[in-house]
């Protein structure tokens, strides 16, 4: 007993022992890209694949066909085309972002019109203290290094976690449910 408290004291104590201080961050090698999600350039159909995902159609399939002579007021007048679409972003409507015959570009607020891949430079008009959270790491997601002297990083888009017609983030449950290792669990709980 006493050689296990010897080897515990001289080899399994390491609270006391220093952790080398890391240098700081270097000069940047990676980059910071913002992830294109699919759905700002197409939509996705009933139909899947042969492994199960979606099968989606890009926006211009239809649209280069047909282009629109106005917008809808509201989604009670989508007759034809996108019928289902739920909307619930403020007062705002269809023409609020959306340009006539033009499927690839938004309007912003002053009038400019901004790529539909561009979509988050539209969403960041209105939503100032979730772009400047966004800006500083606290919003949004990201997979990658943090630190650019390491490696570059992806950035998630706002469609990424948003639906841009019903932003609100969705209520869900995880897939997998939290433990805390600092809480004692009933006998045969998982």
């Amino acid at each position: 007993m006493r050689f296990l408290l010897v080897a515990f004291v001289v080899l399994g104590c390491q609270r006391d022992r220093r952790e080398p201080v890391r240098p700081p961050p270097g000069a940047p090698i990676g980059t910071v890209e913002i992830h294109q999600p699919e759905r700002l350039t197409s939509i996705a159909t009933t139909e899947v694949d042969a492994l199960g995902r979606p099968i989606r159609v890009a926006c211009v399939t239809c649209h280069s066909l047909r282009k629109p002579t106005r917008l809808p007021s509201s989604t009670a007048e989508l007759d034809e085309f996108h019928q289902g679409l739920k909307f619930a972003h403020g007062t705002m409507s269809c023409g609020s972002c959306h340009v006539v015959g033009d499927q690839r570009s938004l309007r912003r607020a002053d009038g400019s019109l901004v790529d539909m891949r561009d979509a988050i430079v539209l969403c960041r008009q209105c939503h100032g203290p979730q772009a400047r959270d966004y800006d500083h790491g606290a919003h949004g997601g990201m997979a990658g290094h943090w630190d650019l002297s390491v490696g570059g990083r992806t950035r998630n888009h706002c469609v990424d976690c948003h639906d841009p017609h019903v932003p609100a983030f969705q209520p869900s449950l995880p897939v997998l449910p939290p433990r805390d290792l600092g809480i004692a669990r009933p006998t045969g709980a998982q």
